[in-house]
């Protein structure tokens, strides 16, 4: 969920016509099901901003088909707290960021999670996880130093 201003890619089209990467990066210190929980949650969303992204849909010698999938793949890779945060602020201006704050974890109650985010301002919110869509190069640069979440 990115709690960017409700702010969509700024031209979509513009995202699609350059080579793009779609990477998510996940705090380090979940557990398993919840990173996986975390991830999907961001995957979700960028795939509703970003749906240029989806396959054409798979389909089997009968004719049978299966929904679309994304070509490029999605590397889910990990990272400390502090560095998701940083990660954050510093792909701002350069691509599509989709955050999903650790107040999301708190409570299965969407309005209670709106109401918890709502009370903090800034620099005060942390992150389990973030996703980043833009140009191949600048997002390599960005997640160039991370590893894979095992």
């Amino acid at each position: 969920m990115s709690l960017q201003a409700e702010a969509q890619p700024s031209n979509d089209t513009e995202v699609a016509a350059k080579p793009a990467r779609c990477v998510i990066v996940v705090d380090e210190a979940l557990t398993p099901g919840k990173a996986s929980n975390a991830a999907a949650v961001v995957a979700f969303t960028l795939g509703q901003r970003h749906s240029h992204l989806v396959g054409a849909p798979l389909r089997e010698g009968d004719g049978t088909a299966h929904p679309g999938l994304i070509p490029i793949g999605i590397p889910v890779l990990k990272a400390t707290a502090e560095q998701l945060s940083v990660l954050r602020e510093k792909s701002l201006p350069h691509c599509d960021v989709v955050d999903f704050p650790v107040q999301g974890q708190t409570t299965t109650d969407y309005s209670a999670f709106l109401d918890a985010v709502h009370t903090f301002t800034g620099d005060s919110l942390q992150y389990l996880a973030v996703g980043l869509v833009g140009p191949k190069n600048r997002i390599g640069k960005l997640v160039g130093g991370l590893s894979l979440f095992a």
